[in-house]
C-alpha cells in the first residue's frame, strides 16, 4: 500500500465520527431528479410482502404461510400488502407507491452470490459484467457524472464504475480531540491532497447544526437502517443525485411466519427505513423529484418446506415509490399459484423483467440518454418495454 493511500485511510478512521462527504452541491444538482436503490440482501418472500390473498389457489399453495400477524392491507382485490407495512400501504393510498409482483431475473439458477451478481451488474447471467448498472449509469449521465452515495463501509458492485462514487457510514469510533486534528494537519501539511481533504473534514465539521457524531442522532440506534435512510436523505438534500441503501437478512429457509422473527422483523425494518427517507425528502420538495426502487435477487418457493420456512425460489416483489411515481396501483402478469402454473413446479414464474421497471428510472427519470442505456448501461435489454412508472411521461 503506498504512503498516501495508508495515510488517507487513517484519516478516515480518525475522522469518521464527525468527517462528511463534500457533495459539491449547485442550484442544478439541488433542483434534479434523485433516483434511490434499496437492495433487499438474501431473497425476500414477495408473496409474503404482497400475498395473492385473491388467487384461488393462495391458501392451499402457502399452507400455514398464509396467516399473517394481521388481516392483509388490501391493494386491488387480488393482491394486499402484509400487515407489517403499514406506511407503505399508506404510500399506497397516496399514489406514491408502485408495487411489482412476479418480477424477477433472467437469471433462474436460486444461488444468492450469482442472483446478486446479475441483480448489480445488470447483465443477463452471473458475471458477464464485472461493474454494476447503475455505477455505468452514473458516469453516462450528460453533460456531466451523477453525484453519487453508497450507504456502506464500501461501494457495492451495483455503484462500481468509472465515476467516482462516496460512501458513508456509521463509526464506532469516539470523537477526536484538537490536539489529535491539529497533529494531522502537521502530517498531511506537505501532501496536497490530503491536506485538502483534512481542511475540508474540518470546514464541514463546523458547519452550524451539524451533530458531531452520526450516532447522536436523537432516538437512533446506531448503525441502524433508519439511521441509514436519514442521512440518505441528508445527502440527497445536499447534492447527491443517486444513493444506495442495503438491507439483509431475507434468507427465510425456517420459522418464517413467526411475529417477531427475522422475516416479520425485516418487514417492520423496511416500513421504517422507507418512511424515515420519505420524512427526510419531504422538506424543500424533493421527495416530489424521487423515485426509490425496492429490489431482491430473487424471490421464494410457493409452498412451506419442512422446517416453516421457504427455499429459494425466482419470481417474487418489488417496489418503485417516490414523489415522481404514478403509485396507487399493482403492476403484474399474474401467472397464477396453482401447481401448473408454477416454474419447475415450484416457484412463483417470472413474467415482468425487473429491467423493465429499471429502464424508464434511468431512461426518463435520470434522462439518461438511450443509445448508453442500450449499449454500455443494460446491454442486451434493448428489446424489453419499460414499464409506466412515472407521473410525467409514459414508458
Amino acid at each position: 500500500m503506498q504512503r498516501r493511500h495508508l495515510l488517507h485511510a487513517a484519516t478516515a478512521a480518525a475522522l469518521a465520527p464527525w468527517a462528511r462527504l463534500s457533495l459539491a452541491a449547485t442550484p442544478a444538482r439541488e433542483a434534479g431528479n434523485r433516483l434511490v436503490l434499496v437492495l433487499l440482501r438474501g431473497g425476500m418472500d414477495g408473496l409474503t410482502a404482497v400475498p395473492a390473498v385473491g388467487d384461488p389457489a393462495y391458501a392451499d399453495a402457502r399452507g400455514p404461510l398464509a396467516q399473517m400477524a394481521g388481516a392483509p392491507l388490501p391493494l386491488d382485490g387480488l393482491f394486499a400488502l402484509n400487515p407489517l407495512l403499514p406506511q407503505l400501504h399508506a404510500l399506497y393510498g397516496q399514489g406514491e407507491l408502485l408495487v411489482l409482483q412476479a418480477v424477477g431475473l433472467p437469471y433462474r439458477e436460486r444461488s444468492h452470490f450469482d442472483a446478486q451478481q446479475v441483480l448489480e451488474s445488470g447483465g443477463s447471467h452471473p458475471h458477464e459484467l464485472a461493474t454494476g448498472w447503475l455505477g455505468r449509469a452514473v458516469a453516462a449521465a450528460s453533460p456531466a457524472p451523477l453525484a453519487a452515495v453508497a450507504l456502506d463501509t464500501a461501494v457495492p458492485l451495483v455503484l462500481r464504475g468509472p465515476a467516482a462514487v462516496d460512501t458513508w457510514a456509521p463509526s464506532v469510533l469516539p470523537e477526536p480531540g484538537a490536539d489529535l486534528v491539529d497533529r494531522l494537519a502537521t502530517l498531511y501539511s506537505p501532501d496536497p491532497a490530503l491536506a485538502q481533504a483534512l481542511a475540508r473534514a474540518r470546514a464541514l465539521r463546523a458547519e452550524p447544526g451539524m451533530a458531531a457524531n452520526p450516532s447522536s442522532l436523537p432516538g437512533v440506534a446506531r448503525g441502524s437502517a433508519v439511521q441509514l435512510a436519514r442521512k440518505a436523505a441528508d445527502f440527497l438534500q445536499r447534492g447527491s443525485q443517486v444513493a444506495v441503501l442495503e438491507l439483509g437478512g431475507w434468507d427465510s429457509h425456517a420459522n418464517q411466519a413467526l411475529p417477531q422473527g427475522a422475516l416479520s422483523n425485516n418487514l417492520r425494518t423496511l416500513d421504517a427505513l422507507l418512511a424515515a427517507l420519505r420524512d427526510g425528502l419531504l422538506p424543500g420538495g424533493t421527495w416530489g423529484r424521487t423515485a426509490v426502487l425496492v429490489a431482491t435477487e430473487f424471490g421464494r418457493a410457493v409452498a412451506v418446506n419442512g422446517t416453516h420456512g421457504t427455499d429459494h425460489g425466482s419470481g417474487g416483489a418489488a417496489f418503485v415509490l417516490g414523489g415522481a411515481v404514478r403509485g396507487g396501483r399493482v403492476l403484474a402478469d399474474w401467472p397464477g399459484l396453482a401447481p401448473r402454473d408454477r416454474f419447475e413446479g415450484r416457484d412463483l414464474r417470472v413474467t415482468t423483467d425487473l429491467r423493465a421497471a429499471i429502464r424508464p428510472l434511468l431512461a426518463q427519470h435520470l434522462q439518461l440518454p438511450r443509445v448508453a442505456l442500450d449499449s454500455l448501461v443494460l446491454p442486451g435489454s434493448g428489446g424489453i418495454a419499460g414499464l409506466e412508472l412515472l407521473r410525467d411521461s409514459a414508458a
